[in-house]
């Protein structure tokens, strides 16, 4: 329903929040127009995504579950509606979110944007087939199906195998001693043994003088014998015969690593593994049937390996052959061009998912949108420009523009002053982050935000001044020595050699797929004049509600010991495992100290909802009676860093020191307003790589440290952007060495040195195109970064 007081709502273009409550927004309302390209602003952590996604896109969802299905109904209160008093005139919404999940090696650039099934229909349709073989179906082209699946490798393209030399690293040793090093420990193991003892195996004799067919067999059989075992007395205590099956540490092996839900199993087992191309289909995944159709004479699988922009030439080669071939392939390039607009011509449809970045990722589900030829709805975009060098971001606009003209509303979070600028529609929320956040400053046509002085927003998106503070009067740092790096030939680099200068800062910069991260990634060989390297990047510090801030930064230790320090506690006789939500005792056993319950959605992603037993708490009442100062474990997990920094300070404990000094750190990287106890499933990947750096803050440096950044600026609004160079400044400033992949031109501006890729992506990219202080690079004619960055000097 809606106000009486106001206009039908329907008919007025506008969405209207009223009354939003999620997370930090203060009851907040703003109205949006329709068919408009509306960005929302504000600093890290202000509130801007908890209205975009958390209110607008969650309300336009849930009322899409409830148009589909009576039993997707009772779920909803399970899931859980936005907090917001009513929003009216709202579209249906289409989300495209960083995701931050793990996808599947199965899932590739070419199901993504399911270009890979045109690709199947044209071979089916119009490949060329060896004479008298019938025609396969598109599924048979599929290395997902049964019916294109290579037999040998279930479609996988590697086949893992072990050898004696992983299986068994150091042959000197007896079975009784761990030999088979692959085996499980604990009583696992020493069974293991006892079976192998029972059926007669020396298990004392050194490995290497066992026959090589015991030493074969105890590897490799894939029998299980059953044998009855007589433990070996212990001390007063007497075991009784049990039946023992014996499994093979090949076959041991082999099934943790396939069917084991543990994580830290799979990962041990994945060590005694090594992955060869398969012997049947050499890699390419399908069976030889479907490899034995061709397209202008190539294989499905030479296709899928070629970079799209190649691909759609080739397919214009072959375009004529007939009818059939012709409309299809003129369909893929039509659908292969919106990818390369994107700037992603250099990805090939069987690179897989796991690989790409959250933005390159993001942009490949934009492409595929474009395609879909839907209008009237909402689409509600979370930092498209992330991961893209200046030059992309212009086709970027072109491509929200397109979505914008099909009669759709575009709402974008994002970061990128360009794309503030390109807007129809500004929402700035703020002004400051977390609790000092949560309020609409403006919403109105871009220039409106001129005038209001509260917004950090609008001091850099009017004033070239902030970005001139951030850099001017900076004499470039003379290094303290070099480090080479190269020849290195990887993915798209060919012999390419750099240098970085120590004791500096470092931008590294380049269009996507340029080869930016595949040369930093080298820089982890081989480090003369460095003691010791740390590599910041943006993969989530855990998969799970269990791993958090606090837990990741060790943090939580301490706080834990502080509780079971408490008076009440030692009555009680808690020690710190009480306070520990990852182990029976404490936590509340509904969840098992997760504060969440996971609801599985038939055909939708599975949701997690507050546990109905603790209500997110995650402790059982008894531990929630012991305080500290006031507050119970989990009202001080609920605290941000900013919030709990002040309770700890006032503490004024000793044994509290070691909190306040994590606390300051992540304070100094500009994430005071995350809670300490928030899932690290909700966390951004800037977020993620920020609190990696504090970690590393707080520890005593000793040494010189050479600290490699990917992209630190992915997440953060400009005025965060100086929070940050004056941490990292700081740590050249002390002695050490910082090299970033970036394109904030802001912070290339204010680098020492900066080494260019380039200067395309892919093919085209790949060198070292120039590199030197930023006023050099600016200015050099080859290079594609040069405009931009000369746009920021020239305002210095």
């Amino acid at each position: 329903m809606h106000h009486p007081t106001s206009p039908d709502p329907r008919h007025d273009g506008l969405v209207r929040v009223r009354g939003a409550r999620e997370h930090n927004l203060k009851g907040l309302d703003v109205d949006i127009p329709r068919d408009v390209l509306a960005v929302f602003t504000g600093v890290s952590g202000s509130g801007k995504s908890s209205l975009a996604f958390g209110t607008i896109y969650a309300e336009a969802q849930r009322r899409y579950f409830e148009s589909v299905a009576p039993y997707a109904r009772r779920l909803i209160h399970q899931v859980g509606a936005p907090k917001v008093g009513e929003i009216s005139g709202l579209p249906p919404a289409v989300s495209l979110q960083q995701s931050r999940s793990a996808p599947t090696s199965r899932s590739s650039v070419g199901t993504v944007t399911t270009l890979s099934n045109s690709l199947r229909m044209l071979f089916s349709r119009a490949g060329t087939y060896p004479a008298g073989a019938e025609r396969l179906d598109s599924d048979a082209f599929s290395s997902n199906t049964a019916a294109g699946a290579c037999p040998s490798c279930h479609g996988l393209g590697q086949v893992h195998r072990t050898t004696e030399e992983l299986l068994v690293p150091d042959p000197s040793l007896s079975i009784r001693e761990g030999a088979i090093a692959a085996w499980p420990g604990a009583w696992q193991g020493k069974n293991l043994r006892d079976v192998l003892d029972a059926l007669g195996y020396d298990v004392d004799r050194p490995w290497r003088e066992l026959e090589r067919a015991d030493r074969e067999w105890i590897l490799f059989t894939d029998e299980q014998p059953v044998v009855t075992v007589h433990p070996v007395r212990d001390a007063g205590r007497i075991h009784r015969p049990y039946q023992g099956t014996y499994m093979s540490a090949n076959r041991y092996v082999l099934k943790t690593f396939s069917d084991s839900k543990s994580q830290s199993l799979r990962a041990k087992a994945e060590k005694f593994l090594e992955s060869t191309p398969c012997p049947a289909c050499g890699g390419a995944r399908l069976r030889a049937e479907s490899l034995a159709v061709t397209f202008g004479g190539r294989t499905i699988a030479d296709l899928a390996g070629v970079p799209l922009a190649d691909l759609a030439g080739l397919l214009a080669a072959e375009g004529d052959t007939s009818e059939t071939a012709r409309v299809l392939t003129e369909d893929l390039r039509a659908r292969i061009a919106t990818v390369t607009e994107l700037g992603l011509g250099y990805l090939s449809l069987d690179r897989p998912t796991p690989t790409l970045s959250a933005g390159e990722l993001q942009r490949l589900r934009l492409a595929t949108q474009l395609r879909s030829g839907l209008f009237g709805v909402v689409y509600v975009l979370d930092e498209p420009s992330a991961g893209l060098h200046p030059a992309d971001t212009e086709s970027l606009l072109t491509v929200l523009d397109r979505l914008k003209a099909s009669g759709n509303s575009v709402f974008v979070v994002e970061h990128h002053l360009d794309v503030m600028r390109h807007a129809d529609w500004l929402v700035d929320v703020g002004p400051q982050a977390g609790e000092h956040g949560g309020r609409v400053l403006h919403s109105g046509p871009v220039d409106g935000l001129r005038e209001v002085t509260e917004s950090a927003t609008a001091r850099y998106l009017f004033d070239d001044e902030a970005i001139d503070e951030a850099i001017k009067g900076r004499q470039v740092r003379t290094p303290t020595g070099w480090l080479k790096v190269g020849p290195v030939t990887r993915h798209n680099l060919r012999e390419v050699t750099a240098a970085f200068p120590l004791g500096a800062f470092t931008a590294v910069t380049g269009v996507s797929g340029s080869g930016k991260s595949t040369l930093i990634g080298e820089i982890t060989e081989d480090l003369e004049g460095v003691g010791r390297l740390v590599v910041v990047d943006q993969k989530p510090i855990g998969r799970t509600p269990r791993s958090n801030l606090a837990t990741y930064t060790g943090l939580f230790d301490v706080v834990r010991k502080v509780f079971a320090a408490t008076d009440e506690a030692k009555a009680r006789g808690y020690g710190v495992g009480r306070f520990s939500f990852n182990v029976t005792g404490g936590r509340c056993e509904t969840c098992q100290g997760e504060g969440f319950v996971s609801v599985e959605l038939l055909f939708l992603p599975s949701t997690y909802t507050p546990c109905p037993d603790c209500a997110g708490a995650r402790y059982n009442p008894e531990t929630l009676q012991v305080t500290y100062r006031g507050r119970n474990i989990a009202e001080v997990l609920d605290l941000t860093v900013e919030s709990a920094a002040e309770f700890f300070e006032a503490a004024d404990d000793d044994a509290a020191r070691p909190v306040l000094r994590s606390l300051r750190t992540l304070l100094d990287v500009g994430l005071g307003y995350l809670r300490l106890g928030q899932p690290a499933t909700e966390l951004s990947g800037g977020e993620a790589q920020r609190i990696k750096l504090a970690s590393e803050l707080q520890r005593v440096r000793r040494g010189h440290t050479l600290y490699l950044l990917d992209e630190p600026t992915t997440g953060l609004h400009p005025a965060d952007v100086d929070v940050l160079m004056r941490q990292l400044n700081g740590l050249v400033d002390a002695g050490h060495s910082v090299v970033v992949v970036e394109h904030d031109m802001a912070v290339v501006a204010g680098a020492d040195w900066v080494v260019d890729m380039g200067p395309g992506g892919g093919a085209e990219g790949g060198r070292v195109v120039v590199s030197g202080p930023p006023a050099d690079v600016a200015a050099d004619p080859a290079s594609r970064t040069a405009p931009y960055l000369r746009r920021v000097t020239r305002t210095r």
